[in-house]
């Protein structure tokens, strides 16, 4: 197959090109700075050239692109969110909708955002509850919120009848690169400050990158599956139980400094990112994924958190 990945240069779309690379598939990689003869140049925003020698004739699209969330949320860079998802996606559809020979599958990241902070019960598909209207929080979570519904109803409002459309609503996706969410946790744990964060009763949901590449196959299969799908490991835990078992994982590291709210600014500001990521509680479920059959190889954190370690040693070695 020809599988097109816009926005394909960060750590989710590395994790997929290699995969899907090896599996065999064409791949190339849509990107504002090309370095790979695998990579073609566009800026996101406007139908290029891009669109005819790749999305034209394509089997599936990933869309990947938007800014990384991985900074401190201020006016500007809240904006550059939204805008950056919202027109790449408006983009890719429209470079869709102009195809004479359209791919037959549209794969749209989305994020476990879009649902509430909530501590009572887990958010699926069919009876998850969407954000913004918690009471408690800051009240710019809730435009994180507005970012991923107006990022999946670029998708939505696209014309594209003859390609199926999918949502992916995606936990933390975990793998041993450089840079990413995991090799952050594992650095902070490293360095003593694995400890409850705000108490640490707050979900974390998350998926091992195998899982994750497997779910997108899974869904490029799947001929009858369109809409939202929920891409995240079925067994969410608080941050105090993800953080311990995490530390089990890489060999008991004996201290874990707990961190209060306003000790989480302080760290979130010296990482450039924000608080969010921290203390929103994620707990989300993959309703649809699980009736439809698929099954999870690393299903438990603990599990994930000793594969995801013995590759980072792996890969340190």
């Amino acid at each position: 197959m020809k599988i097109v990945i816009p926005g394909g240069t960060g750590q989710v779309g590395g994790v997929l090109e290699r995969a899907l690379t090896a599996a065999g598939h064409d791949v190339v990689v849509l990107t504002r700075r090309p370095t790979r003869r695998s990579q073609e140049q566009w800026d996101g925003r406007t139908l290029g050239n891009w669109a005819g020698q790749h999305i034209d004739g394509s089997d599936v699209v990933i869309n990947l692109a938007g800014r990384s969330v991985s900074c401190r949320y201020t006016d500007a860079n809240l904006y550059d969110m939204m805008e950056s998802r919202v027109r790449s996606a408006e983009v890719v559809g429209a470079a869709i909708a102009a195809a004479a020979k359209p791919p037959r599958l549209w794969l749209q990241m989305s994020t476990a955002t879009i649902y509430a902070h909530r501590h009572d019960a887990p958010n699926d598909e069919a009876n998850g509850v969407i954000g913004g209207h918690e009471s408690g929080v800051p009240d710019y979570w809730a435009y994180s919120v507005e970012i991923a519904k107006n990022w999946e109803r670029a998708q939505e409002e696209a014309a594209t009848p003859h390609t199926r459309k999918v949502a992916l609503r995606a936990a933390m996706v975990m793998s041993p690169d450089r840079g990413g969410v995991f090799d952050v946790l594992l650095r902070m744990t490293r360095l003593g400050l694995g400890g409850p964060v705000a108490g640490g009763g707050q979900y974390m949901s998350w998926i091992h990158d195998q899982d994750f590449v497997r779910a997108v196959r899974f869904l490029i299969e799947r001929g009858d599956m369109e809409g939202a799908v929920n891409l995240s490991a079925p067994g969410p835990l608080t941050q105090r139980a993800f953080m311990r078992a995490l530390r089990r994982a890489w060999g008991g590291v004996p201290v874990a400094l707990p961190a209060t709210k306003w000790m989480a600014e302080i760290g979130a500001f010296a990482l450039r990112s924000d608080t969010e990521l921290l203390l929103k509680s994620r707990r989300v479920v993959p309703g649809r994924l699980l009736e439809a059959g698929f099954s999870f190889e690393y299903a438990q954190w603990a599990d994930a958190a000793s594969d995801l370690s013995r590759r980072v040693r792996q890969r340190d070695a």
